[in-house]
């Protein structure tokens, strides 16, 4: 080997070892966590005004845009999947500073494109969340300073109570003191054409979507306050189209638990301008164009309600309900848009252990538009969930 050979070789040994030391150093000093559910369900749907097709995310889990209304009324479907099923991944890494870095990237096989019943039900997973927090920022994709997950009752469906649910996970910075946080979000809008018809989508705003919120924990529960401000915008120059308009849009909401001993009662009070994609799965639109091309907004109003009783250690049930109510101005909206949906369930859960549960739910919705049209879903869901 000559002399500039040797040289080399001794530099890659040395690259090598000190990559191999730094690697070990943070290992050292983060712990790896790995939990998450298998979770199989069972469902059976009947629709009094249609039928949702074979695939179509609602048969999955409850969306209460998608109740069929007007249709013509045909037999129950029945449908199995493990798509709620979700694994987690957490780093916590001691710094030399002394303060702790925490990762989190977790993922589960909802709403995904690909995979189906015929052969094989080869589902995609997809990023639930994925974000870095530090001391008290954190930076990434997680639930929205908007929602209050701690207030959602406990039940087979992916949500529960979906209608009046402030529901959403996006890319943010967040900065968290004690029972306050707030956050800048990532925005947009959804919109409805005037006079009806297909939902736009508009990713034009120039600002992101302000959240925060408050809470106060007491030794009967907790109550916590959020609020959400922002702009709702929509751009189209092309093809001598000439939309250029934006509005402000804001929300408030009052949620919470209230402990009555073992049992506990969950609310939440949901309502604003132009909530749209935030509240019911978008059911309703944030707000609509007008003949003149500018967006007005469109008021909605959510409610949901839940009891969780515990019968003993190992039985339990949650009666829940759920509403969503939209002032369309019909005039611009037309009268086949969503007036209001509503959804009432009532569960039986049995956990032999805290890792395992079986349970059965009923659940029954309505969905109502602004003509007087409504149509009605009855739902019937088994499940078997471990939790690790």
């Amino acid at each position: 080997m000559n002399k500039s050979a040797s040289i080399y070789y001794a530099a890659c040994l040395s690259s090598l070892s000190f990559s191999a030391f730094t690697t070990a150093s943070v290992l050292e000093s983060t712990d790896v966590g790995f939990s998450g559910y298998l979770k199989a369900d069972a469902i059976v749907s009947d629709y009094s005004d249609g039928t949702l097709g074979s695939g179509n995310v609602g048969r999955d889990f409850y969306i209460p845009g998608l109740t069929p209304v007007g249709g013509v009324k045909e037999n129950a479907q029945f449908d199995a999947h493990i798509r709620q099923s979700r694994f987690r991944f957490t780093t916590n890494t001691a710094l030399s500073s002394g303060d702790k870095l925490v990762g989190v990237l977790e993922f589960d096989f909802q709403t995904t494109p690909d995979g189906n019943e015929r052969v094989s039900n080869s589902y995609e997973p997809r990023i639930r969340h994925a974000y870095i927090q530090y001391n008290n920022w954190l930076i990434g994709q997680t639930w929205s300073t908007f929602q209050d997950v701690k207030a959602l009752p406990e039940t087979l469906d992916f949500i529960g109570a979906t209608d009046g649910t402030i529901f959403g996970r996006q890319t943010m910075v967040r900065y968290s003191n004690k029972g306050f946080a707030i956050a800048l979000e990532n925005p947009e809008s959804t919109i409805t054409p005037f006079g009806g018809g297909a939902r736009i989508v508009s990713d034009d705003s120039t600002v992101p979507d302000l959240a925060a919120s408050y809470t106060m924990k007491q030794d009967w529960g907790y109550v916590q306050v959020s609020g959400l401000l922002r702009e709702l915008s929509y751009v189209d120059q092309q093809n001598g189209a000439d939309i250029d308009t934006s509005t402000a849009s804001y929300g408030i909401s009052l949620t919470g638990k209230v402990m009555l001993g073992q049992d506990d009662i969950r609310f939440m009070l949901n309502s604003g301008k132009g909530l749209g994609r935030y509240i019911g799965l978008n059911t309703v639109n944030g707000a609509v164009l007008d003949s003149n091309n500018k967006l007005q907004t469109i008021d909605v109003t959510g409610i949901a309600v839940a009891y969780r009783h515990l019968w003993n250690e190992q039985w339990r049930s949650n009666l829940t309900y759920s509403a969503l109510d939209a002032d369309n101005d019909v005039s611009l909206t037309g009268v086949n848009t969503t007036q209001k949906t509503s959804s009432v369930r009532l569960n039986l859960l049995y956990s032999p252990t805290k890792e395992l549960t079986f349970g059965g739910e009923y659940s029954k919705a309505t969905r109502e538009l602004e003509s007087g049209a409504d149509g009605d879903m009855d739902r019937l869901q088994f499940s078997a969930m471990y939790s690790f």
